[in-house]
C-alpha cells in the first residue's frame, strides 16, 4: 500500500496553520466567490495566495484551490483571473466542476483535481475526465465495492491524466454529509433564493421539520431526529477496508468549521492512515481516536453509503453533538519565548489551575494547554478572574491577540453519542446498487414545514445567472 494523502480544510489562516500542525498531507481552499463554501467561511483573497503557497512550501504541504460552483458567463473573466493567479502563485493544483473551469485551467498548465461536484460514480467518467484531471473524487454515494473496481480497472487498463501518471482517486472521509446527492441540492435556492450550488447554501436541512396534514390540518411535529440532516461521515473505524480499495487520497470536510476541529481530524486521521500502513492499526486505536473526533463539532457519526447502506442516519441534534465546547476567557497581551510564558487578559468568566486551555490565532493555528501554575502581579494564584491579567506557562508560542478558551464538558442527552465499535466487514454488507435510494412516497397528503421560519431573500448567490 502506497502513501495515504490526508487533505485537510482550511477556511481561514488559524486553520490553515492548525491544518499544518495536524499532518496535513495537503490543504485545501476557496478564495472570493467561487467555491462551494464562499458564505460559510471568511475564504482568502487572491492576494493570499503566494504566501499560502509560500507557508505550505515550508512544510512540504500541497495546496489546492476550490472552484467549484456552477459558473455563469458573467463569472468567467473572474474564474480565468482566480486560475491566472493559481499559476503565478505556485499553488499545486484546482479542485474543478465545471467544464469551463477545467478547460481552462488545462490549457494554462495549471493541474486540475475534479470535484464530487460531478459526480463521478463511474470508470467511463473517469476516462473521459483523465484527459483533463491527475485526481478526481469520487461521489459520496458509492460502496466500497464499486470504489474498488473503479480504482482496479485504472490499475489494469494504466488510465493516465496529463502528468502521464495514473489517475489517482480521492474520497470524502470525513464530515458533514448533504442529503442530496453530490450535494446538489436546491432547498436553499427555493426558500431563501440563496443557492448551494453557488456556495450559498443556508442549511435550511438542519431545522427540525413538521408535518402537516392538507386534509384536516393536523400537525404532527417529527420528534427525535432532523429528518434530512445526516450525521457526519466517519471512516476511521472502517479506515483499513477504505484504504484497501486503492483509494489514495482522504479528504477531510469543515472549511466552515473551527482551527481545533481542523487539527484534531487531521491528526486522527494521519495517525490512522500511517497506522494501516504499518500494521498497527486495532480496535483500540480506533476507540482513542474516535473519542478525540467526538470532543470537536460533530452531529454524531456514521459510515456513509461506504459500507452499502441505502438510507441515512439522521442527526438527533441541532448543532454540535461534540463530548465538550471551548468558552472564550480572554486574549494574549505578550509571550515570553525564553521562559515560554504568556502574558493573559482574562475578559470573561476565569480560569484555574487544572484547566484545559485552547489558544487560537491566525498565525499560532490551535495550541492546547494544560494550567499548571498562574501568577497574578507575580504572586502564585490558584486562578484568575474577569478582569485580571496573569501569566501561565505555554510550552508552544503564542502570540499578541490570540484568543483564550477554556475546555468545557458538554452536557449529552442519551444517544447522541458517537460510535466507537469496529463495524462488521465490508464484503458482508457492501451491495453493488450503493447509491441512495428514492426516499419518496406516492402519499403527497402532507407537507413538511420548517419549524424555523425563512425569510426569502434577494442574493448574488441566486441560481439565476442575472443576479451578478
Amino acid at each position: 500500500m502506497g502513501k495515504t494523502e490526508i487533505m485537510a480544510p482550511a477556511g481561514d489562516w488559524a486553520s490553515f496553520n492548525a491544518a499544518i500542525q495536524g499532518g496535513a498531507d495537503s490543504i485545501y481552499f476557496g478564495v472570493e466567490q467561487l467555491n462551494m463554501r464562499a458564505r460559510a467561511t471568511n475564504n482568502f483573497t487572491l492576494e493570499d495566495l503566494p504566501k499560502l503557497a509560500e507557508l505550505a512550501g515550508l512544510h512540504g504541504v500541497k495546496t489546492y484551490l476550490t472552484l467549484n460552483t456552477i459558473l455563469y458567463d458573467h463569472d468567467l473573466p473572474l474564474m480565468r483571473r482566480v486560475i491566472d493567479e493559481v499559476k503565478k502563485s505556485g499553488i499545486t493544483a484546482i479542485i474543478a466542476a465545471d467544464q469551463a473551469a477545467i478547460s481552462y485551467a488545462s490549457s494554462q498548465g495549471v493541474e486540475v483535481h475534479i470535484s464530487t461536484q460531478v459526480n463521478i460514480s463511474n470508470i467511463e467518467m473517469v476516462r473521459f475526465y483523465a484527459h483533463f484531471a491527475d485526481v478526481v473524487v469520487l461521489a459520496r454515494e458509492l460502496s466500497l465495492r464499486q470504489m474498488k473496481h473503479i480504482a482496479d480497472t485504472i490499475q489494469k487498463e494504466q488510465i493516465k491524466g496529463p502528468k502521464g501518471e495514473l489517475i489517482q482517486i480521492e474520497v470524502f472521509a470525513h464530515g458533514a454529509l448533504c442529503m442530496a446527492v453530490s450535494g446538489k441540492c436546491y432547498l436553499s435556492l427555493h426558500a431563501y433564493n440563496s443557492s448551494a450550488n453557488r456556495g450559498a447554501c443556508r442549511q435550511n436541512c438542519r431545522h427540525g421539520y413538521k408535518v402537516e396534514s392538507t386534509e384536516d390540518g393536523t400537525t404532527l411535529e417529527i420528534d427525535n431526529e432532523y429528518i434530512m440532516s445526516p450525521k457526519d461521515l466517519c471512516t476511521l473505524n472502517f479506515l483499513d477496508e477504505l484504504l484497501a480499495t486503492g483509494v489514495t487520497v482522504l479528504k477531510l470536510e469543515g472549511r466552515g468549521r473551527s482551527p481545533e476541529y481542523v487539527k484534531t481530524v487531521t491528526k486522527c486521521y494521519k495517525e490512522a492512515a500511517q497506522a494501516v500502513s504499518d500494521g498497527t492499526y486495532s480496535e483500540e486505536r480506533v476507540k482513542e481516536w474516535m473519542s478525540q473526533l467526538d470532543s470537536v463539532y460533530n452531529r454524531g457519526f456514521w459510515d456513509g453509503y461506504y459500507l452499502g447502506r441505502k438510507l441515512g442516519e439522521w442527526s438527533s441534534v441541532y448543532g454540535s453533538a461534540a463530548t465538550r465546547q471551548k468558552i472564550f476567557v480572554g486574549k494574549v497581551l505578550h509571550y515570553y519565548p525564553k521562559a515560554g510564558v504568556a502574558h493573559v487578559r482574562i475578559k470573561t468568566k476565569s480560569i484555574k489551575v487544572g484547566d484545559q486551555l485552547l489558544i487560537i490565532g491566525d498565525t499560532t493555528g490551535v495550541v492546547e494547554h494544560t494550567v499548571d501554575s498562574i501568577y497574578v502581579d507575580d504572586v502564585p494564584a490558584g486562578g484568575a478572574t474577569q478582569g485580571q491579567e496573569c501569566t501561565i506557562t505555554v510550552g508552544e508560542r503564542v502570540r499578541e491577540g490570540d484568543n483564550l478558551y477554556v475546555w468545557e464538558v458538554r452536557v449529552q442527552e442519551s444517544g447522541q453519542g458517537a460510535r466507537t465499535q469496529m463495524p462488521q466487514s465490508a464484503g458482508s454488507q457492501a451491495q453493488d446498487e450503493g447509491a441512495q435510494t428514492s426516499q419518496t412516497s406516492g402519499d403527497q397528503s402532507a407537507v413538511a414545514k420548517s419549524t424555523e421560519s425563512p425569510q426569502r431573500a434577494s442574493s448574488h448567490f441566486s441560481q439565476t445567472s442575472g443576479i451578478a
